[in-house]
């Protein structure tokens, strides 16, 4: 019988690394968003990719037939409605965009250009954005370029699950060697996106194939296990403010090394991510990451119209990048729990009413099919 055992510690995580994501995008003049922790936190999306292969091996490694409708119909409807509701919300964010435009009031670009063109819509609809040099791979919903990666790597890992255990432990090797090595050389055979997201998804993999071993022969304690959490937490943290000059190599080893430990559940920092409020960000966690850049435009045009109406600067460009200000350090740092709390709670409703309608309707699919009667 397949293992169905979640590990609640690695879903809470996940949770916090989307509010992560937001923070790295959120910029507030003198606020924690500036720390250089959150000025690295997009090196969390590779926490994404190493943890989804991680629970693709788990889910799927040791079968020894993968049902590919099953399979197919699941990935899809788990992805592709909120990936579908929110491209649909920045179509529509560009005819705001236009219908601004036309009155005078300018957006960093022209609406329906560049990464916003019409071109772009189909590839993003197919999740292909991100993949090929011809497409813009950050266009519309900047954020779903990790989801396009990740939907064609799981197209991927169902291939390597046509070879045997073995067979497919060494492909998974051979994956991820060759994703990192193209992205270490900087070749340009994949776009940088796709390197990434091949190499730490099928870093996961072998991770939970590591995992899978030892956990039959090591049972470390609480105590071991608490301790180890801490340094792991130690090391991200100083990995995420250093220097290095290949960050996302060590950061994405380093995530490999996190997600084995804290798949225990066993030490006091999984104790205390197992508790409701982290357990509940790990649940809205997709939503968070999909939805947040939606409610950042609308936070971060509020502001500009505040600049244009009143002249203050609420909304200067510093190096290129748009920041908010209220004029107060004090003030911002709230604004940011404020713009949190938004997030979460639109995400809520998005996870209610698109990610789980969206997976019960591939659950009903799947049914339907089971029933079909052969001819």
């Amino acid at each position: 019988m397949q293992d169905v055992r979640r590990f609640h510690a690695l879903d809470s995580l996940r949770g916090i690394c989307a509010i992560a994501v937001v923070l790295y995008h959120l910029h507030l003049v003198g606020s924690i968003t500036e720390w250089t922790f959150f000025s690295n936190a997009d090196l969390f999306v590779e926490f994404f990719f190493v943890l989804s292969g991680f629970v693709m091996a788990h889910a799927y490694g040791s079968k020894h037939r993968l049902d590919v409708n099953h399979f197919l119909v699941s990935r899809t409807f788990r992805l592709l409605p909120l990936h579908a509701f929110m491209l649909a919300v920045f179509i529509g964010l560009e005819f705001l965009k236009f219908a601004a435009y036309r009155r005078g009031f300018s957006f960093n670009q022209t609406p329906f250009t560049g990464m916003y063109a019409p071109s772009e819509i189909l590839p993003n609809f197919l999740l292909l954005q991100s993949w090929t040099h011809l497409t813009e791979n950050l266009s519309f919903n900047t954020a779903a370029w990790s989801i396009s990666i990740e939907y064609w790597t799981y197209m991927v890992f169902a291939a390597t699950m046509l070879m045997a255990s073995t067979g497919r432990y060494l492909l998974w090797a051979a994956v991820a060697l060759a994703a990192f090595a193209l992205f270490y050389g900087q070749a340009d055979v994949l776009t940088i996106y796709a390197q990434k997201g091949l190499g730490c998804f099928f870093a996961g993999a072998l991770a939970y194939a590591f995992f899978n071993r030892i956990k039959r022969w090591v049972a470390p304690g609480f105590a071991l296990l608490s301790v180890l959490e801490v340094l792991v937490a130690i090391a991200i943290w100083a990995v995420l403010t250093s220097e290095l000059q290949q960050k996302v190599l060590a950061a994405s080893a380093l995530f490999c090394v996190t997600i084995v430990l804290f798949a225990f559940d066993g030490g006091a920092l999984s104790r205390l991510l197992k508790h409701e409020f982290f357990a509940r960000l790990g649940r809205l966690s997709y939503s968070i990451y999909l939805t947040h850049l939606a409610v950042l435009f609308f936070v971060i045009s509020a502001f500009m119209v505040v600049q244009k109406k009143t002249g203050f600067e609420a909304a200067p460009m510093l190096s290129g990048i748009r920041y908010l200000d209220t004029g107060h350090a004090w003030l911002n740092n709230l604004m940011v729990l404020l713009i949190l709390a938004v997030v979460v709670t639109i995400s809520s409703a998005t996870y209610h009413y698109i990610e789980l309608k969206g997976q019960a309707l591939g659950k009903q699919l799947l049914r339907r099919k089971m029933v079909m009667p052969v001819s």
